[in-house]
């Protein structure tokens, strides 16, 4: 299922601006002090390192992801997500719009 709303969240107004443009996000924190980002990723091919673990969930478009250490490229959609180890990174490629909410672990 995809979310589509996020209710009762504090939103930080100042984009996160990554890779010259090609990943904006925003930080949003819950009640209980909860913390997740929410952005897009323009056609490109990034690398990011994670500190926390983190759970990227697909809201519209499509990515292909590949995890450190591995040589497989995987396809995730709208509705799906994929989670990253901390302290490691991955690779993502979009060829359209990704549209995403993380979620750090």
């Amino acid at each position: 299922m995809t979310t589509t709303h996020i209710d009762g969240v504090s939103v930080t107004t100042k984009a996160n601006v990554y890779f010259d443009g090609k990943c904006v996000s925003h930080g949003i924190t819950f009640a209980d002090g909860t913390k997740k980002s929410v952005g897009v990723i323009l056609p490109a091919t990034l690398t990011f390192n994670t500190g926390a673990p983190e759970i990227m969930e697909g809201v519209a478009g499509s990515c292909e992801y590949k995890l450190a250490g591995s040589d497989t490229w995987v396809k995730s959609g709208a509705g799906e997500s994929f989670s990253i180890p901390g302290n490691s990174k991955f690779d993502i490629r979009v060829a359209e719009a990704y549209h995403y909410i993380c979620h750090f672990g």
